[in-house]
């Protein structure tokens, strides 16, 4: 049976998302389904199992499992796993423009106190412009810093796939300022102009 949306509201107030989404996300009620739910109250822990999916405005979480852990100064943190064979996905709408951040991994971690996102094993971080694909990225470790807008690559042996037997980074970026296809239709941001998602100029060794 699905869990409910009042017993879901009831758990610790689940994953504080990041604040460089969507500003209007921050007022937006959380909505969630699962299988499953499990909350511990004096642990401030909620575990959510089987199909989950989680929306809040324009933020989208899908996995298999999703642990949330909250600390005594209210900073969550959330892990989403993804079933067998397949990727966890996030995806949230960029501040001011018509830009979507989406990410997958067989394992994705959120740190509300350092405000970063990683997306671990068979990582995937996209960029889109309106409904056009801009920038894509592959690797073994993705960490994205949602404060500033810069991200950072590592290689690895579980980033080997059939089509990456190396298993090294790769990476499309699209020119700033222009679309990635000629005549791709793109919706301008309202006002101001687009801010940059910047790669980083060093790949640490960030642990998993």
């Amino acid at each position: 049976m699905k869990t409910s949306a009042c017993l879901l509201m009831l758990a610790a107030t689940l994953v504080v998302f990041p604040v460089a989404a969507e500003k209007a996300d921050s007022e937006k009620p959380m909505n969630a389904e699962a299988d499953a739910l499990r909350y511990d109250d004096l642990n401030q822990t909620s575990v959510f199992t089987g199909n989950v999916v989680i929306t809040k405005g324009t933020i989208i979480i899908r996995g298999a499992r999703v642990d949330v852990k909250q600390d005594v100064e209210g900073y969550q943190a959330a892990i989403v796993i993804a079933a067998p064979d397949k990727l966890a996905f996030y995806r949230r709408k960029r501040d001011g423009v018509d830009e979507y951040i989406e990410g997958e991994g067989e394992r994705i971690e959120y740190d509300s106190r350092a405000d970063t996102v990683k997306f671990i094993r068979r990582a995937v971080l996209r960029r889109y412009m309106g409904a056009t694909l801009a920038d894509e990225t592959t690797g073994d470790l993705i960490v994205y810093d949602n404060k500033t807008d810069v991200f950072t690559v590592d290689s690895g042996p579980q980033g080997k796939t059939a089509a990456n037997p190396s298993g090294r980074i790769r990476a499309l970026l699209a020119p700033r300022g222009k679309t990635p296809a000629p005549g791709a239709p793109v919706t301008p941001p309202a006002t101001g102009p687009s801010p940059n998602l910047r790669p980083s100029t060093t790949l640490g060794n960030d642990k998993k």
